[in-house]
């Protein structure tokens, strides 16, 4: 971290923050205001599904850690991706922008570097920037002082790790690793300015490989199964019959590390495989769970806690067993819903909730307002900042856009796009070589939230259709969607 403030970007980030906190005079400041901008630790982990956290209601593991970061701060119970999908979202969430617009629209495309992002705007006006963990982008980490990346995927144990483009084998956990190059960086940080680190996991991304030390967590305990386990995808279209990721049939040796029982068929067997699944599953959450409880105790020690904002996301949501699937890509909710949580204790109210809609694409606008500096005018998002502080305004969105491309690789989830309200929602599925479909879905998530049953050609629908058709052909001109 070698970027030095000039005196003239001293004086204007002093004054652009000072006006962003009268900008937002009504938020609340428990602990009252600070000289100088906050420091930034964005920590994101990889498939980790809302309902898999405790805060959020989990009725299948403990999360204490993740959980001191609403419990001191904000827990968004609205949070929504864009594009369900690793790579793309993450390209959402540096740039504020969506997929279609950023230019990363599947796993296999590559992240243009050269373009805008919330860290280069950062580190232009004085923050240090790292960048730790997973990037998943294919091109090198731009607008970042350090950076310390997993190829690809990376792996769980002893991984190789590309250091400013220099790559290095690491012996250990690859969750304990991230977490002690986050604190190291810090450690040798310099002081008298503030830093914005991203922190990004690897866990709990496939195969759920489980360090020693949690390897016999959850051992002689029966995880329930999902109410939708067993769904059968009656009452939907072709896309949910055809898509490739079934718990009982999909998962490998790789996933599932031992062959099964001998005699187990059906039913049983499907059992069988997923609780190998979701114990690995939650194993790894909880060494994931650990560390950030490292990471919160050095802030803690260093008395950085009341000047520097935390956030726990995940890159998007996560199947657990919902509708017989794990993985993600499709609209529906266990996979659209993301985790957010967000701690800062200058302006935000320990233990607060909220249920505004917020997007992936709001986060870089956030961390910029947060920082006082302008959210540049192409940035398709919101700031948050309003929202986290219990102050958002009346005309925040009552409705969101999404857009999946990725087909056939990969678990064959047909391409979509959609809307959702805070009642309803409305799915197209279209195109696929080399059997293409034109299907619609809708969803009354009101009486049906886990979205068992399409009431698109339900006569009783037919006003809500209708407005759900336009809401959709207005966001698409919004958003500047292309089919």
């Amino acid at each position: 971290m070698t970027h030095q403030y000039t005196r003239r970007q001293a004086l204007a980030m002093g004054t652009a923050f000072a006006a962003s906190a009268l900008g937002y005079a009504g938020c609340a400041t428990p602990r009252g205001a600070s000289s100088r901008p906050p420091n930034i630790v964005y920590i994101m982990s990889d498939d980790h599904a809302a309902h898999a956290i405790s805060c959020y209601g989990s009725v299948i593991n403990k999360t204490p850690n993740i959980d001191r970061v609403a419990a001191g701060g904000m827990r968004l119970d609205n949070c929504f991706c864009t594009n369900s999908l690793c790579a793309p979202s993450r390209a959402a969430i540096l740039t504020g922008k969506y997929s279609h617009i950023n230019g990363l629209r599947t796993n296999a495309d590559t992240f243009d570097g050269s373009q805008q992002t919330y860290p280069k705007l950062l580190q232009r006006n004085g923050y240090q920037t790292a960048m730790i963990g997973k990037w998943h982008l294919v091109s090198d980490p731009t607008g970042f002082d350090y950076w310390n990346i997993l190829p690809g995927q990376g792996a769980y144990y002893d991984p190789m790790l590309i250091e400013m483009g220099q790559k290095t084998k690491h012996q250990g956990y690859v969750t304990d690793i991230i977490t002690r190059s986050s604190i190291e960086l810090l450690e040798k940080r310099d002081k008298s300015r503030p830093f914005c680190l991203i922190s990004q996991h690897k866990a709990p991304h496939r195969p759920w490989s489980p360090d020693a030390a949690h390897a016999n967590l959850y051992e002689g305990v029966d995880i329930p199964e999902p109410a939708t386990f067993k769904d059968d995808y009656s009452n939907r279209g072709h896309a949910a019959h055809e898509a490739d990721m079934r718990v009982a049939s999909k998962l490998d040796h790789t996933d599932l590390k031992v062959e099964p029982p001998a005699g187990l068929a059906g039913d049983a067997l499907a059992h069988w495989k997923y609780e190998r699944y979701i114990k690995d599953y939650l194993r790894v959450i909880a060494s994931l769970d650990d560390n950030i409880g490292r990471l919160l105790d050095y802030l803690d020690k260093e008395g950085l806690t009341e000047d520097t904002i935390v956030v726990y996301t995940a890159d998007n949501g996560f199947f657990l067993g919902d509708h017989g699937w794990f993985d993600k890509r499709f609209m529906y909710e266990e996979s659209l819903r993301m985790p957010f949580l967000m701690r800062y204790p200058r302006e935000i109210a320990a233990g607060s909730t909220d249920s505004h809609m917020a997007l992936n694409i709001d986060f870089a606008p956030t961390m910029l307002d947060f920082a006082g500096l302008p959210v540049p005018s192409d940035m398709q998002g919101r700031s948050l900042r309003p929202v986290v502080c219990g102050k958002a305004p009346a005309n925040w969105r009552k409705s969101m856009y999404y857009q999946y491309y990725e087909y056939p690789i990969a678990h064959a989830v047909r391409p979509h796009y959609g809307v959702r309200s805070m009642d309803f929602k409305l799915i197209h599925y279209l195109g696929g070589t080399p059997n293409p479909i034109d299907e619609w879905e809708m969803f009354d998530l009101r009486k049906d939230p886990q979205e068992m049953r399409s009431v698109y050609a339900d006569p009783a629908y037919a006003i809500e259709r209708a407005k759900l058709t336009a809401e959709l052909e207005r966001l698409r001109k919004d958003v500047r969607a292309v089919d």
